[in-house]
């Protein structure tokens, strides 16, 4: 029962439905209890020639009666307590998804996203059966079964009734020894599902990556394999249910047995009447369902027990990036400063960042360059406060990071990361994510500002082009435009890209950056590229090499500097001026 003690919570918010639904079924339980006695008398009546016109149609009438009465009351309490679980599970879900949108970056690297995905669609429903039809059966088990156990005492006889329940103490056993392995096995399960969602969410994502290199068939044979192993986890599982079932149709047939048979003998020697005799019978039948129910409800139980855990422990985790007590929550624009700033993801040994400092001023732009795993896209995390840092090696407007709230800090900032992810919405909606009531002038102005503008003639519904899942049907320049259109449209005071111009050819990359630094006079940007000029016209660039700044300043002093710059611009602007002459000569 930890299981409803881990959900009272809820019970306690929403006691009235719950408690107007216990006293239905109880009522409904107590109703049930009248029909066998009245059909136990008529037995009786007729055997003794004592039944009349009147009294038959006044027992008919009662049952009518009591039938209708049933039928309303059935109504109520699905629609109480089911609606009740109904609103469990939807809070439940949004407690979860509100839970992974606050987490950082590192509690995704420790849980996959087909895990995610197994407790969103398998576990949450599984707790939602325990508030629902896991309290009808614990209610029905224990009402039904003491109200038909004390009514068959006192008004057919002892000696039959405990004759009878003989054999129930090894449903208790066989139900309790089944709930433990269903426990342990049903946990398993879901651990299998979530790895096979996981699967699937990655060859979806990569099914261009597949398809290019031929990798279908051997990645259809994986599935083949991980699928087989739920199936056989849950197999496991469905050889533990399904014991249930029959395992309490045995005992209760037993019952049945042991009750006809003693009952008989009963009757025989006149200690009981052939009318008690079959209302025994028929109380005897409504212990059925509460036998039934009592097993349900111990797989209910093991099911939710097992979801719940899961959930709650993906709940009980904090974000390792958190806004302190007296954090401001409104920061004026200033500069961004960073003071020997060192960082090391979680888990790592080697520091990403080493020492970096650099100040820069309100309306100015950073470049920021260096080989592939420098540190630049780091340093762009970093910005963002998406990983904690040591106190007092970033500032904004001479603001420690850690002295403002995440909304305050995020609201100040544009982010265009590497990765666009784009939405299965139309082109506009994506552009607007961010500002939801801008007007379609407004879009369509970020989208000239990002050189996207004319490619609209060329898909089918211009604005309102459904770009589908990741933007599939966009090309890789486009997505990259989209997301810096995105950007520009917020109009923050700090603009943040992380080598969001690769996709694009130089003369797109030159209008593109010139329509920022019209757009974003007096704005912040800091740009991180591996073409050099994305950020020569940069107020201050500084040259990372494994975290550390090896050179800085601005182009020019850079390229009289003669180091890793000054021979890298050279030689992509020798390659482009190669790259134009053969252009020519075809």
């Amino acid at each position: 029962m930890g299981t409803f003690r881990e959900l009272a919570w809820f019970f306690r918010t929403y006691w009235k439905r719950y408690v107007i639904g216990i006293i239905i079924l109880v009522v409904i339980d107590v109703m049930l209890l009248l029909p066998p006695r009245w059909i136990g008398q008529t037995v009786d009546q007729i055997r003794t020639g004592t039944l009349t016109e009147g009294l038959l149609l006044e027992t008919v009438w009662m049952l009518l009666g009591i039938g209708v009465s049933l039928y309303v009351l059935r109504f109520l309490w699905r629609y109480l307590l089911l609606g009740g679980s109904l609103i469990l599970e939807r809070t439940l879900r949004q407690q979860f998804f509100g839970h992974i949108t606050r987490m950082t970056p590192t509690f995704f690297h420790r849980h996959r996203t087909g895990d995610l995905m197994a407790i969103a669609t398998n576990d949450i429903p599984a707790i939602e059966m325990t508030a629902g039809f896991g309290v009808l059966s614990l209610v029905d088990s224990i009402v039904m079964t003491l109200l038909a156990f004390g009514t068959m005492v006192v008004m057919i006889d002892w000696r039959l009734t405990l004759a009878a329940l003989v054999p129930m103490p090894f449903l208790a056993w066989a139900t309790a020894y089944y709930g433990r392995l269903l426990h342990e096995r049903y946990y398993v399960a879901q651990e299998a599902f979530g790895q096979m969602n996981d699967h699937v969410q990655q060859s979806v994502s990569g099914v261009r990556v597949l398809r290019s290199f031929v990798q279908e068939e051997r990645d259809v044979e994986e599935f083949r394999c991980v699928s087989e192993n739920t199936l056989q986890k849950n197999i496991s599982v469905v050889r533990i249910d399904a014991l249930f079932e029959p395992t309490t149709a045995a005992i209760i047939g037993m019952s049945f047995l042991t009750g006809l048979g003693y009952g008989s003998i009963l009757v025989i020697n006149s200690q009981i009447s052939l009318g008690d005799l079959v209302a025994f019978n028929l109380y005897l039948g409504l212990l059925i369902w509460p036998m039934f129910a009592f097993g349900w409800l111990m797989n209910i139980l093991q099911r939710g027990s097992a979801s719940l855990k899961r959930l709650r422990e993906l709940l009980s985790e904090t974000p390792d990036v958190t806004d302190l007590a007296g954090a401001r929550e409104h920061v004026p624009a200033g500069s961004v400063e960073a003071k020997n700033l060192t960082f090391t993801y979680p888990g790592s040994e080697q520091p990403s960042l080493r020492d970096l400092s650099f100040c820069l001023k309100e309306g100015e732009t950073l470049g920021v360059v260096g080989r592939t795993g420098s540190g630049k896209s780091t340093l762009c995390r970093v910005l963002l406060h998406q990983y904690p840092l040591a106190w007092g090696q970033l500032y904004y407007a001479g603001i420690p990071i850690e002295g403002m709230t995440l909304s305050a800090l995020r609201e100040k900032i544009a982010y265009v990361p590497q990765e666009h992810l784009l939405f299965s919405r139309t082109i506009e909606r994506n552009v607007a994510f961010g500002r939801v009531a801008a007007t379609e002038e407004q879009v369509i102005e970020a989208l000239k500002a990002a050189e996207m503008y004319k490619d609209l003639g060329h898909l089918s519904d211009g604005l309102q082009t459904m770009v589908g899942e990741k933007g599939v049907m966009l090309s890789g320049g486009q997505k990259q435009r989209i997301s810096i259109a995105r950007a520009l449209l917020m109009e923050a005071e700090i603009l943040i890209l992380d080598d969001s111009l690769s996709a694009v050819d130089a003369r797109t990359e030159e209008s593109i950056l010139h329509h920022i630094r019209e757009k974003r006079a007096g704005k912040t940007t800091v740009i991180t590229a591996h073409r050099l000029s994305a950020v020569q016209h940069a107020n201050h660039i500084i040259v990372l090499d494994e975290g550390k700044i090896i050179e800085q300043g601005t182009h020019a002093e850079l390229m009289a500097q003669n180091g890793w710059y000054a021979e890298q611009y050279r030689r992509q602007q020798m390659e482009q001026l190669v790259a134009g002459e053969g252009g020519r000569g075809a």
